[in-house]
């Protein structure tokens, strides 16, 4: 019997000699028919400590290898996708009193005062 082979991406590199892949796929609802995303989390063995978080690789399974490894990594299928950040100095002013709009009144209307030239 074949050995199942499942791409994930890796969620955690933290324990020795194992990775967190967690493998998504995709469902059709049974009542709305809507298709959702399903997601499962399994543990592999990487004997080199060679793949980071956020990597794409292939896993098959194995014998176990302790309580919860049942499979193992068998190759990188894409790298960790870089983010980009853009630092700016930019200070916020707020704005002053003078600066802010006048408030809209509902309902009736305020009279203003007349201005008088003498």
């Amino acid at each position: 019997m074949p050995k199942r082979v499942l791409t994930g991406t890796v969620v955690s590199d933290k324990g020795d000699k194992t990775v967190v892949v967690r493998v998504e796929r995709r469902v059709k609802h049974p009542l709305y028919g809507k298709i959702i995303k399903l997601s499962k989390k399994y543990h592999a063995h990487d004997e080199a400590n060679a793949f980071a978080a956020g990597e794409q690789v292939r896993i098959q399974e194995c014998a176990p290898i302790s309580k919860n490894k049942n499979w193992t990594v068998l190759d990188r299928v894409g790298a960790a996708q870089a983010v980009e950040v853009e630092l700016r100095d930019d200070t916020v002013a707020t704005p002053t009193p003078a600066e802010k709009p006048a408030k809209a009144t509902k309902g009736k209307a305020k009279a203003e005062p007349a201005a008088t030239e003498a």
